[in-house]
């Protein structure tokens, strides 16, 4: 669409806005009728660890959306020559999983726990009995069972719980509501239905520490809606609030808030079964649809779904490019040393280029990469790790493939159960991620890892906050076609990928380092156990 054309839809309103709150980026897009990205803005955060619990200020989530927002009303306005007051459809993306319980004023009770929390053990094992069904630490429903068991006074305030999504949408449109992708990160759904599953929130409700409180379950968690349907409307408080300048009309047409996994199937045309995705950042997960049950419960495999409820088999890890960030960070510190300017991209490829150097096992180095705890591997605390032996082979080349080996290790570890143990067919596996900004590298690594064809699809870089604004856009046909035949249809008309097999010596090299790696996990058990916060606060002075 040419730029005359863009600029007529703008001042039509026909245009969609995506918003997705990553866990270090908040993003906005906004598209067109043929699903190109106008504009884009973002702003950087960085979860705290306060008291105990990883969380994020809400008075920030505003001020990184309005960012966003401003500097799309600024481009859209330098470039296309019009102003920016009307927007046909919004939607709304976040992290998924985590905590927000607000009392009967609105009124957050505790700070927003998020899901790189992991402090529900108790919780998520007792209700995964009571269920038969795996509930991760990270859901909003083993959150708020832990608070019981915890007998925090909060509790008996609660009036209403969500997810980061669903507050943003709650306070854009005055809608309670979720999108089932994400819903399905609170408790677990009945994919008949499309809502939560009855039988088990009867379960809950008589659990004899739930009784004590005058809530019910039902009436406390938000409504579920699909995708392609009407999730509300823009309201004009929600309008002042995401357009500080005040020119932003009401009225838009509000998709169900998703999680980032929803929009991520989208973003890589995903969502059919026997189709799955990996997205890759500060964490990772992937995501296959299922064809039929899983034979059994697994602690590691989530059951979530798509954006229009069919199940999917999810394995998420808490950990994957941030010891990566820090590293390349080290060296960039090293090259201001000495003089040498060089840019954050140029750097990244040359330490993700040097790889092809390497030894396939790494020679021998072990990472772990974790900065908070990591569920799969049963690690607490997250303590970041590098172990070498005395013969192991010390190099540029081995150390940073040992940094990509590290980031894809858990993942590795969780996919094995569904690849080796449940045979999950998965007819393609799209990446999307930032470790695929550099060509091939990451991509290759990551096929070797887990031993299949990865694609990479040229419109994964645009994101979730892309994929959210193809649901906004979705959300305004009333879904009288599948999801999965519009993203055919519409909007993945002439895809552009390219796939990679995995290497035989790489295959054999990783599992070299995945017998290492899964053999040193005790160390790092004993690390978040003996090396505290405070010791290293005090070893920094």
């Amino acid at each position: 669409m040419n730029l005359r054309e863009t600029a007529t839809q703008i001042k039509n309103g026909q245009t969609s806005l995506g918003i997705e709150l990553g866990s270090t980026r908040i993003k906005a897009v906004l598209i067109n009728t043929d699903f190109e990205t106008i504009s884009s803005g973002s702003y950087t955060w960085e979860n705290q660890f306060n008291d105990g619990i990883w969380t994020y200020p809400l008075d920030q989530v505003w001020e990184g959306i309005q960012s966003a927002y401003s500097q799309i009303k600024a481009d859209v306005q330098s470039k296309y020559h019009t102003s920016l007051t009307n927007i046909s459809s919004i939607g709304v993306s976040a992290m998924m999983h985590g905590y927000l319980p607000f009392d009967k004023e609105n009124q957050l009770l505790v700070p927003f726990r998020t899901w790189r929390n992991n402090i529900t053990e108790e919780s998520a094992d007792k209700l995964t009995e009571l269920f038969n069904f795996n509930i991760p630490q990270r859901w909003s429903i083993a959150h708020l069972y832990q608070a019981i068991l915890n007998q925090e006074p909060h509790v008996k305030d609660v009036d209403f719980i969500t997810t980061l999504a669903g507050y943003v949408h709650w306070k854009l449109s005055g809608e309670k509501v979720l999108g089932i992708g994400d819903a399905s990160g609170v408790f677990p759904i009945d994919d008949q239905i499309l809502t939560y599953r009855q039988d088990l929130i009867e379960k809950f409700n008589e659990l004899p520490e739930v009784q004590q409180y005058s809530w019910q379950l039902k009436d406390i968690l938000p409504s579920v809606e699909i995708a392609g349907h009407n999730a509300g409307k823009l309201t004009a408080d929600g309008a002042k609030l995401l357009d500080l300048s005040g020119t932003l009309t009401a009225g838009s047409l509000m998709a169900p808030p998703e999680g980032d996994a929803g929009t991520g199937m989208v973003g890589t045309n995903s969502v059919r079964k026997r189709t799955g995705n990996i997205s890759v950042g500060t964490s990772a997960f992937s995501m296959n649809v299922l064809d039929a049950p899983l034979k059994k419960l697994h602690r590691d495999i989530d059951i979530v779904t798509t954006p229009t409820g069919d199940p999917v088999a999810m394995v998420h890890i808490n950990n994957c490019s941030s010891d990566i960030n820090a590293w390349v960070g080290l060296f960039r510190d090293f090259a201001d040393a000495i003089g040498a300017k060089i840019d954050t991209n140029t750097l990244y490829e040359t330490l993700f280029d040097s790889t092809v150097r390497s030894d396939p096992d790494a020679g021998g180095l072990i990472n772990y990469s974790y900065l908070s705890g990591e569920n799969i591997t049963k690690i607490q605390a997250g303590r970041p790790l590098f172990v070498r032996t005395p013969n192991s082979k010390m190099n540029l080349a081995n150390f940073f493939l040992t940094q990509l080996y590290a980031a894809f290790a858990p993942l590795k570890i969780g996919m094995d159960i569904l690849l080796n143990e449940e045979h999950v067919q998965t007819d393609v596996m799209v990446a999307q991620g930032g470790l695929f900004g550099t060509p091939v590298i990451g991509q290759q690594v990551l096929a070797n890892a887990l031993n299949i064809p990865i694609t990479i699809m040229n419109t994964a870089s645009e994101g979730g906050p892309w994929g959210m604004a193809v649901l906004a856009k979705y959300a305004e046909t009333n879904a009288i076609e599948s999801l999965a035949d519009y993203l055919d249809e519409q909007v993945f008309k002439n895809p552009e990928s390219m796939t990679l097999t995995p290497e035989p010596a790489g295959v054999k090299g990783y599992e070299s380092f995945i017998k290492r790696y899964q053999a040193g996990l005790p160390v790092e058990s004993l690390a978040g156990k003996d090396i505290s916060e405070r010791d290293t606060e005090k070893g920094s002075n």
